[in-house]
């Protein structure tokens, strides 16, 4: 299933063939930095399936980026609901993406995110697209400025999900977009 094209990008549902490159983006150290774990082949396995099976039936998740000049996997970016109240309100669609970092400084999370920005608002009409990263993850918060999207520092939180063993990845900056935002940028 193709979600949307971009001058260089496909971005859509996983293959079978996608299983390699997500399990690598899953489980390297560098992607993963700013992650509590590392996930091995059978936890990715795990993610991987999920993951397709909710872009199947919703529409939403996180979908395979696809170069088209050569056919190659790189990475995600998408758009999925949240479950992290009461810091985020249950539904809200997130943007997030994750790239092997042999394709890093190319522009291409730039170029899916903002077609999955223009997706989100004008064509499944959301109110709201949030994103949120660790404090100290600059490539991922720069990402998020460079769309377009603002900081809601009194909204900025304590990750629920990480444990106390890594108090550094704790905490988590939220930035937002309005549809209205959207609107008055383009």
């Amino acid at each position: 299933m193709i979600i949307l094209e971009t001058e260089r990008l496909m971005i859509r549902n996983w293959q079978d063939r996608d299983r390699e490159l997500f399990f690598e983006i899953n489980s390297d150290e560098t992607v993963m930095k700013f992650f509590p774990f590392r996930r091995d082949r059978a936890e990715a396995d795990a993610f991987f399936d999920w993951i397709q099976k909710l872009i199947t039936e919703t529409g939403l998740g996180f979908y395979a980026l696809e170069l088209k000049i050569s056919g190659e996997t790189i990475g995600f970016c998408g758009l999925a609901r949240t479950d992290l109240e009461p810091h985020i309100p249950l539904n809200t669609v997130e943007i997030g993406w994750r790239l092997a970092p042999r394709f890093w400084g190319k522009g291409y999370i730039n170029e899916a995110a903002v077609a999955l920005l223009r997706h989100g608002f004008e064509t499944l009409k959301l109110d709201e697209i949030v994103s949120f990263a660790v404090h100290d993850n600059v490539r991922s918060t720069s990402v998020m400025r460079r769309i377009g999207m603002q900081r809601d520092t009194a909204n900025d939180f304590e990750h629920p999900r990480v444990p106390e063993s890594h108090p550094h990845l704790k905490r988590h900056v939220l930035y937002r977009m309005t549809a209205s935002d959207w609107r008055r940028r383009q």
